[in-house]
C-alpha cells in the first residue's frame, strides 16, 4: 500500500467531459506552493493511488509517464482530492527535487505566491532542529532552550517596534525579518510550524 489518502473512489471521476483524461493540480504537502499541472487518465490517477508517485497521461506521446522517473525528482504523493465537480484533481505531494524540467522547484514563478518562502524557511528550520549542523546560529539557539529562544523573541519583538516609530522603511522590514525567523524557531521548539498557525488564522477568520 501506498498510503496515499484519498476520500473518494476512482469510479467517483468523471473522465468523461475531456475525452477521458482530466486535470492534475500538484501542490506542495507543506507549503502549498503549486508545482506543476499534469492530466491525468483513469489508469495514471490508478498507479498513483497504488504508488504513491505522481503519475500522468502524456496528451502528445498518447503514454502513461510517471513524473521523474528519468531525473530521478519524482514526487511523492501524499493525498489526492476531487474537486465538485469530480473533474479536476489535486495532489498533495513532496518533490524529491526540482520539479519543472528548467530545474526550477516549480514551473511557476516561486515568486508569485507572497508567503511561500516563509514557508521554506519554516521547513529550513525543523531541519536543522533535527540536524543540528555544528556552526549553524539555528543550531546554536535549539540547544540554548526554549527560554532562551524566547528571550531572542522579544528581544527582536522590541526591535521591531522600535524600528517602527524611529527608523526607516528597511530598518522596519530587516527587523520584521528577524522577528519572524526567531518566531519559526520558537514554534519549532515546541514541535510546531507555520501551518499550525495558520490553522489557527482560519479557524478564527474563515
Amino acid at each position: 500500500m501506498s498510503g496515499v489518502e484519498a476520500d473518494f473512489d476512482v469510479a467517483d471521476v468523471d473522465f468523461s467531459k475531456t475525452d477521458g483524461i482530466i486535470p492534475g493540480v500538484v501542490q506542495h504537502a507543506r507549503t502549498g506552493q503549486v508545482l506543476m499541472v499534469g492530466f491525468l487518465d483513469e489508469q495514471a490517477l490508478t498507479t498513483t493511488l497504488e504508488t504513491g508517485l505522481a503519475t500522468f497521461f502524456s496528451r502528445s506521446r498518447g503514454a502513461q509517464w510517471t513524473k521523474g522517473e528519468t531525473s530521478g525528482n519524482v514526487l511523492r504523493v501524499e493525498a489526492v482530492e476531487l474537486d465538485c465537480d469530480r473533474d479536476t484533481l489535486l495532489l498533495h505531494a513532496l518533490p524529491s527535487g526540482p520539479t519543472c524540467h528548467t530545474g526550477e522547484e516549480t514551473c511557476f514563478d516561486p515568486g508569485a505566491r507572497p508567503g511561500s518562502f516563509v514557508h521554506e524557511l519554516d521547513e529550513l528550520v525543523r531541519d536543522r532542529r533535527e540536524e543540528l549542523p555544528e556552526g549553524s546560529y539555528t543550531t546554536s539557539l535549539f540547544e540554548g532552550g526554549v527560554r532562551r529562544i524566547a528571550q531572542k523573541v522579544g528581544e527582536e519583538g522590541v526591535e521591531t517596534a522600535l524600528a517602527s516609530v524611529a527608523q526607516d522603511d528597511d530598518a522596519l522590514l530587516g527587523e520584521s525579518a528577524d522577528l519572524v525567523y526567531h518566531l519559526l524557531v520558537l514554534l519549532r521548539s515546541r514541535d510546531l510550524g507555520l501551518a499550525d498557525v495558520e490553522r489557527v488564522l482560519r479557524r478564527r477568520h474563515g
